[in-house]
């Protein structure tokens, strides 16, 4: 890591900042009849039917936190997946993050403690004229924290960007 607190990689700076010390029903139904109402009044039905329009918006306001089926909603940005190995020989902490797509000169790093955070943005391909048939690779904002089972020593950590991937070598105290 250089003393501006930047660690080097191949045709890339990617920096490293230590902190501190270092779906929807059909309709309403009556679960002890097992089956769908049929002897309600109308304003009842309307009553349910209500209720089951406004849990369909909630969802898609905030998402569909209690895992009911259907078309899963959408969030902002995505979650890369992080490896976290432990090695001996010298003794630290590797982690590897598989970010394929994102701009180094955008990728942030920042360690507090046992904390290690990893945030940026993926950047979308085309142009705004490009019809899509499949979309399924996330876009967006990332922020990604990681804690380690070990203190390690932040401001000697190194990062290397290689192929869609970020192995960055933290040091244990």
């Amino acid at each position: 890591m250089g003393p501006d607190g930047r660690a080097s990689v191949p045709g890339r700076v990617v920096a490293i900042r230590p902190r501190g010390t270092d779906a929807a029903r059909n309709g309403p139904t009556d679960a002890a009849a097992g089956g769908p109402l049929t002897s309600v009044s109308m304003s009842e039905r309307d009553l349910f039917a209500n209720f089951e329009r406004m849990r369909r918006e909630m969802d898609q306001l905030f998402g569909d936190v209690f895992g009911r089926g259907g078309m899963p909603g959408r969030r902002a940005g995505f979650r890369p997946a992080v490896d976290v190995i432990y090695a001996l020989d010298p003794p630290r902490a590797i982690v590897t993050a598989e970010l394929a797509g994102i701009d180094p000169d955008e990728l942030e790093i920042e360690i507090e403690g046992r904390r290690l955070m990893l945030s940026g943005t993926r950047r979308p391909s085309g142009t705004e004229n490009d019809v899509y048939q499949q979309v399924e690779i996330e876009r967006g904002q990332f922020r990604r924290v990681v804690e380690l089972g070990a203190e390690v020593r932040g401001q000697e950590a190194k990062a290397l960007y290689e192929d869609g991937m970020l192995r960055i070598e933290l040091p244990l105290l």
